[in-house]
């Protein structure tokens, strides 16, 4: 049998498979407020065969924004919104929803990526402050992020807080906290960004004590029915980064709260870093070291992972429980189903194909085997 077909219990949700359309920011909202695009985007993936889908990184106030496109999640326009997305993709598809809440840190007041190459806004593009464990640029040329105090993490808690209850009321069925990609919890876990000397700095004792406060701040209201989960940072590619270790820890520690998975991704925390993003499955070695670590505790492989057998292998090698794709989906939108032929895991392995699309089910359509003289 398929273990990258079998089904996972995550938290209080039963998952039909092992695959995940990972999250994949848009750029494309109005003020925090979801678009006609995030409507198609997002209904494509919900008829995927994947077992659950995960909204992009969500700001939990204005400026946790990476961008002025992106999604928010801080007043009741934006929640009205998400609710009716989630409404309307529930009448054609029983694919759960999901949603990343997340702050961008130092990241943050940047143009859209295919705006001067992603980087910082200007004051006369509407720049906003930007604020971060210590008050180090990014890169050059960035903003100098305000270092927060005690009281601008206490509002943050409280911000995530809020944002998560709002995600809860709109429908979503699991939250996963931003922790990676050098976004704000992510510079508050690595050496590389957290020059602080008071308790969040110096140790990783300290270093991973603002974001465990969010994370049970969050579990403390977020239904055990549903999926709780962080994405985190295996590794940032430099010396004196975090480590896959140091990740396993913190790993070991959400679980002692409660949480749910954990997602391992890498890289962005420098700008000079040097990823090999190319070779396949460039991440996996991270996600091991964590289920090592906690072999309880499912965890979610993504990067470069590309084929079917390749996915199942990973599953099969207990180097992680489930498979996030998303350039893999993008490029091909039945990635799920196409795997699911090729495994030969049955025709219900993944989510069902919409009957509207039946006719280009497997066999329904020979017209596929022509790809190897295209």
């Amino acid at each position: 049998m398929s273990k990258l077909f079998s089904p996972i219990q995550i938290g209080g949700l039963h998952l039909k498979n092992r695959l995940v359309a990972a999250p994949m920011c848009q750029y494309s909202a109005v003020d925090g407020v979801i678009q006609p695009w995030h409507w198609q985007h997002l209904g494509v993936l919900a008829i995927s065969g994947v077992s659950v889908v995960i909204v992009e990184a969500t700001g939990v106030v204005p400026e946790g924004r990476i961008s002025p496109g992106d999604t928010g999640l801080w007043d009741d326009r934006q929640e009205a919104a998400f609710a009716r997305l989630i409404k309307d993709i529930a009448s054609y598809s029983d694919t759960p929803v999901g949603i990343q809440l997340a702050h961008a840190g130092r990241k943050a007041s940047t143009h859209r990526p295919w705006q001067d190459k992603g980087g910082p806004l200007a004051p006369g593009d509407g720049a906003w402050t930007t604020y971060a464990p210590s008050p180090i640029p990014f890169n050059d040329g960035w903003h100098t992020p305000a270092a927060l105090d005690q009281a601008g993490m206490d509002r943050l808690v409280e911000a995530f807080v809020a944002a998560a209850q709002r995600a809860d009321r709109a429908g979503f069925a699991l939250a996963e906290l931003h922790g990676a990609h050098g976004y704000l919890i992510s510079e508050f876990l690595s050496p590389i960004a957290n020059h602080r000397t008071d308790d969040y700095g110096g140790s990783l004792e300290n270093r991973m004590r603002f974001p465990l406060r969010i994370a049970e701040a969050v579990r403390a209201v977020w239904p055990r029915s549903k999926a709780l989960g962080m994405r985190l940072n295996g590794s940032d590619w430099v010396e004196g980064g975090i480590t896959p270790e140091e990740t396993a820890e913190v790993s070991a520690r959400l679980q002692g709260l409660g949480l749910d998975y954990v997602h391992i991704s890498s890289g962005a925390n420098a700008a000079r870093a040097v990823m090999p993003w190319k070779e396949p499955g460039y991440q996996v070695g991270f996600a091991e070291t964590v289920k090592h670590r906690c072999p309880d505790l499912p965890v979610i492989a993504v990067g470069m992972i590309a084929g079917a057998h390749q996915a199942e292998a990973i599953l099969d090698e207990g180097k992680a429980d489930m498979i996030a794709l998303a350039r893999a989906l993008l490029d091909d939108p039945r990635w799920p189903h196409h795997a699911a032929e090729t495994l030969e895991a049955g025709a219900d392995a993944a989510s069902p194909w919409p009957v509207q699309y039946q006719r280009a089910a497997g066999a329904a359509w020979p017209g596929r085997a022509l790809r190897d003289f295209g």
